[in-house]
């Protein structure tokens, strides 16, 4: 249901439509998504090759797959291993089923059999997709179908190869989809190889053929095993974490990257299932996740990627110094619901200050660590000036809080603690950034501005009465109503360091949201906030606040690893991170959310904000602990 090209999210060639793959044997078809199959979705170890095993009793057949994206061409590879169940020899066709939407828009493609390819190729504009296949013996397809569906009321190719023969139609154009298939016999078992080579013109696909053909299609599964397994070997010891967590953790950094378009943009999710729900994808770069995910890889010890990241961002800052709600991949102004003006219909900005200032808080963890001095001179200018001085000067006259923008929830637009934290780390961040590049007055402008925001936002909001933070300020006409609904993202107060983990006032804060944001269910986790709508499973807001999100649970976790005083102070995050791995799909995937009551996952899969916060966590428990471990060596032999 998702292929992209050119770029890791744009665009998705499918618009949600499945592909199917069906087994004929003895006069029956079966596509695997039917009932009858038992599934293992997994991927191999400390790789991005997939390791997928179909069983049909019924059918006396098992199939394991292993599908890869060389790392290098533009190959979609498939390796299935036939196994035979009951013995004798067989006769098995495989069937696979493209319903290409090419360019993410239906209607104008074409598709056809090339016979000098023996090969399916589907074209529009400059996307072209060829299809192809060998097994042990025979290169190329053995039958094929190109046709018209949903149009003219006609379902599809698929439909075609439900009696195991195809009717070799040549070529279809308008709305089309395509049937490939394979035969091949089977004694105890037998392997198939299947690829989609992607490319800007006939020539492209053509020499992608050529290139499987040339260097066989198990020697390039073999290369990208080879290829992943040498770059998560880039992590970190995590000496003192259970083994579990260390192999879910480098899973979690390989999935990441699988969302990460080599041109820099950090996409939040490919996954079309939210097109049921909203018309639209998350298949964005929404520069405050991609800010996190960043900080995440360089804890991580993967500055490049990050590099790419920045770099993508200095481009995209608006004259102003201010990023916009979020971006295509390619750099473009992405969709947005925030409107341009306000109730009075006048001018405001449609944006979420915290998607600027958490991009620069980021870079300069980045920098921190790596001290690339070379590489932040390109982005002083561009990005660092324009968007500091926007935070500083971006303020309510009132308060001297951040002005009003919309919320990191995307929901409501006022005054938030989370993007209050997240200016403040900004600014931090730029004033170490003009005091390195001697720029002294800019540098005290941003102190100056910081300092300000860290006092209003103790006057304003703090609530002396509840002794905790409130989640914002909301504008009534000219005056400003705190907001006292407990929510997770109030964790900004000291996740970027405006106030640390244990003071008595964050304390209080998180004490709050732990207990009246636990899901009492025996699935568990953290809600996001109170009484949250968005996918709302449990009318029972006192029992389930929300549904549990992993990244609000980590959170919490986070806020235990920064106020560790003892080696036994990490059980309960350790305990949280545990928890994250315990609900993700056996693939490894994490969800956005999870069904309150199932545990089943709820909106995106993968959400790459909710794996960057598992790393994030990880990274942090792990040195927490090397250093109350050495203190408490230390103590020892004193």
């Amino acid at each position: 249901r998702e292929f992209y090209y050119p770029c890791v999210g744009q665009a998705n060639h499918t618009l949600g439509h499945p592909f199917r793959f069906g087994v004929w044997t003895e006069g029956c078809l079966s596509w695997t998504d039917e009932p009858g199959w038992q599934r293992r979705l997994c991927y191999e170890p400390d790789t991005l090759v997939t390791e997928v095993s179909l069983v049909h009793e019924g059918l006396g057949l098992a199939l394991d797959c292993h599908d890869c994206v060389d790392f290098d061409a533009d190959i979609f590879l498939r390796q299935i291993e036939i196994r035979n169940l009951r013995g004798g020899t067989r006769e098995v066709r495989l069937f696979f089923h493209h319903d290409f939407d090419i360019g993410g828009a239906s209607g104008g493609d074409t598709a056809y059999y090339h016979p000098g390819e023996r090969s399916l190729i589907h074209y529009k504009g400059r996307y072209w997709f060829l299809i192809s296949a060998m097994t042990e013996r025979v290169w190329g397809l053995s039958s094929y179908a190109a046709g018209i569906t949903r149009h003219w009321g006609a379902d599809g190719t698929w439909r075609d190869a439900e009696d195991g023969q195809l009717g070799r139609n040549p070529i279809a154009q308008g709305s089309v989809d395509s049937t490939a298939a394979v035969h091949v016999t089977v004694s105890d078992s037998a392997t198939v190889y299947y690829w989609i080579g992607a490319g800007q013109q006939l020539e492209d696909v053509l020499a992608l053929n050529q290139l499987v053909r040339d260097m066989e299609p198990h020697a390039i599964l073999r290369r990208v095993r080879a290829y992943w397994r040498q770059w998560v070997a880039h992590d970190r010891a995590l000496a003192g974490l259970p083994p579990e967590v260390r192999t879910f953790f480098r899973r979690s950094l390989l999935i990441l990257r699988t969302q990460i378009d080599n041109g820099g943009a950090i996409l939040a999710a490919n996954d079309s299932d939210t097109l049921d729900y909203n018309r639209d994808s998350y298949s964005y770069l929404w520069p405050r996740d991609g800010a996190l995910v960043a900080q995440a890889l360089d804890l991580a010890g993967y500055h490049d990627v990050s590099q790419r990241f920045f770099t993508f961002c200095r481009g995209l800052l608006s004259p102003s110094g201010y990023f916009m709600h979020k971006y295509n991949p390619d750099g473009s102004v992405g969709s947005s619901w925030h409107p341009w003006c306000g109730p009075d219909g006048l001018l405001q900005l449609p944006i979420q200050e915290d998607e600027t200032a958490l991009v620069l808080h980021a870079l300069w963890q980045h920098y921190s660590a790596h001290r690339d001095i070379d590489f932040v001179r390109t982005l002083y200018g561009p990005l660092i000036e324009r968007a500091g001085d926007f935070l500083c000067g971006f303020r309510d006259a009132r308060t001297r809080l951040p002005d009003a923008s919309w919320d990191l929830w995307e929901e409501r637009r006022g005054i938030h603690l989370f993007t209050v934290a997240s200016v403040w780390a900004g600014l931090a961040a730029a004033a170490n950034f003009a005091e390195i590049f001697g720029d002294t007055r800019r540098a005290e402008r941003y102190v100056r501005a910081a300092q300000e925001i860290r006092e209003a936002a103790l006057l304003h909001l703090y609530d002396p009465d509840r002794g905790r933070f409130v989640r914002g300020l909301s504008a009534a006409g000219r005056r400003l109503h705190a907001d006292s609904t407990l929510d997770a993202s109030q964790c900004g107060v000291f996740l970027f360091g405006m106030f640390p983990a244990d003071d008595p006032r964050v304390e209080r804060t998180m004490e709050a949201i732990s207990q009246r944001l636990w899901v009492k269910t025996d699935v568990g986790g953290l809600a996001r906030y109170e009484r949250d709508p968005y996918y709302q499973m449990e009318v029972d807001t006192e029992r389930v606040p929300g549904n549990p999100w992993f990244l609000c649970t980590l959170w919490l976790a986070q806020w235990h690893i920064q106020r560790a005083a003892s080696v036994g102070d990490l059980e309960r995050p350790l305990e949280l991170i545990q928890w994250t791995m315990d609900h993700a799909l056996p693939s490894g995937v994490l969800a956005e959310q999870l069904h309150p009551h199932t545990g089943s996952p709820l909106s995106v899969s993968p959400l790459t904000w909710s794996h960057a916060t598992l790393v994030t966590a990880v990274c942090q428990w792990e040195e927490c602990h090397r250093r109350l471990t050495d203190r408490r060596r230390l103590a020892f032999r004193a």
